[in-house]
């Protein structure tokens, strides 16, 4: 079996065929899945159909980019219930920083204050983190190193953006979310640290609709895709396929507590 430990389903692009995508995942042994909290508009549809499903968890959480919504969600009101695994997808994404310098600080300052928010939540309420990383590697390190706690419960590296001075996170017990990326013809530097992950803290995920591996680049993702993710790992640890899924799954069921 595989866990989709990051997937947007409640993305109304999933609307129309919400069943069949299911059925697919499952027919490729794709068996539970972990809906990130990224917009605070679509959380009450997460737990929706994490009670729907008994295969589809939830996790609460404000993405950088909607940092300015994040005091409107009562967060607590979703922690408790009992299909809430972790805090976020939360981080910090520099990638589109406005022009001018003062905005630039000013934005910083906010993602900053957010991220340490969501931190100090997953550090109070004992859930592991979502960590979102775009090219903020040093400051998100140095928030995260900060925290002496933040190993108890660890968390895991949305989409792992192959930067090698965040392996580090290992050791406060983070784990390396690896995606449709893998598969990519650009994805040199992924390729070439995946084997220096820790093995024990790999998880496979798909970031759907986004991130849709080779051979479908420009269609939806969606959670089947996984087993593309996780052949393309087999291959370059050479590794048995069905080594790679057990591994994964345990890592995830250990992280999330599943």
């Amino acid at each position: 079996m595989i866990i989709d430990t990051h997937i947007h389903l409640d993305d109304d692009r999933y609307d129309e065929d919400f069943d069949l995508v299911l059925e697919r995942a499952y027919a490729d042994e794709v068996g539970q899945f972990i809906i990130p909290g990224a917009d605070p508009k679509t959380l009450d549809k997460a737990v929706k159909l994490s009670e729907k499903y008994d295969d589809i968890y939830f996790a609460v959480g404000v993405h950088p980019y909607d940092a300015e919504n994040f005091d409107k969600l009562d967060f607590t009101k979703y922690i408790k219930h009992p299909k809430c695994v972790a805090i976020g997808e939360c981080g910090l994404d520099y990638f589109r920083l406005p022009d001018n310098d003062d905005e630039i600080i000013a934005e910083k300052a906010l993602q900053q204050r957010v991220f340490k928010a969501q931190i100090e939540l997953a550090i109070l309420y004992e859930k592991p983190l979502i960590v979102h990383i775009r090219d903020a590697s040093n400051d998100s390190k140095e928030i995260m190193l900060s925290y002496n706690d933040i190993s108890k419960n660890g968390g895991v590296l949305h989409c792992f953006n192959a930067d090698e001075q965040l392996l580090s996170l290992s050791e406060q017990n983070f784990y390396f979310g690896i995606g449709g990326v893998l598969t990519f013809k650009n994805a040199k530097k992924l390729v070439n640290v995946l084997s220096k992950i820790p093995q024990e803290k790999l998880l496979v995920e798909t970031d759907g609709p986004y991130l849709t591996p080779t051979p479908h680049r420009g269609k939806r993702n969606e959670p089947s895709y996984t087993s593309l993710v996780a052949l393309k790992m087999s291959e370059l640890l050479e590794k048995p396929y069905d080594d790679i899924c057990t591994l994964t799954t345990q890592n995830a069921k250990k992280l999330f507590r599943i």
